[in-house]
């Protein structure tokens, strides 16, 4: 036990608690934001309507943060170069949710999610994936 508290044990756990409070809170932040950039309530959606090609389209979106935000955390020189890459990787994200949700006709994501269309929330979910992967991907200098 008195082994913890040596100093670099001990700053080695405050890094820990910073890095991993610090990737929990931007992907809180996402949670909110993507509810925001999305044209449906995808909240309402999913705990009220119990409509699954929204939740798997949303939760695809969250694992496609995750990735970047993994590489993010084990690529970054300093606290402040992981803010900034965590921030990039959420509005890649967001971006990307904005756009997809906004196309018009046979292809609206909107439509087809608002109506329960699970092979469209499984193309969504694989969609932000890819994107989160190839945002991972290109941050991995």
């Amino acid at each position: 036990m008195l082994l913890f508290f040596k100093k670099n044990y001990f700053m080695s756990f405050i890094y820990f608690i910073l890095y991993f409070v610090t990737a929990i809170a931007v992907v809180l932040l996402f949670l909110f934001i993507y509810a925001k950039v999305t044209p449906y309530d995808d909240y309402k959606m999913i705990f009220e309507e119990k409509n699954l090609s929204s939740s798997i389209g949303f939760s695809g979106a969250i694992l496609g943060l995750c990735i970047p935000l993994y590489s993010a955390l084990i690529s970054s020189i300093s606290y402040f170069d992981f803010v900034v890459w965590a921030f990039v990787a959420m509005l890649i994200q967001l971006t990307f949710a904005y756009a997809m949700t906004r196309v018009q006709g046979k292809f609206s994501f909107e439509k087809h999610i608002n109506d329960n269309n699970l092979p469209v929330g499984v193309l969504m979910a694989f969609l932000s994936i890819s994107i989160g992967l190839l945002n991972a991907g290109a941050m991995s200098y």
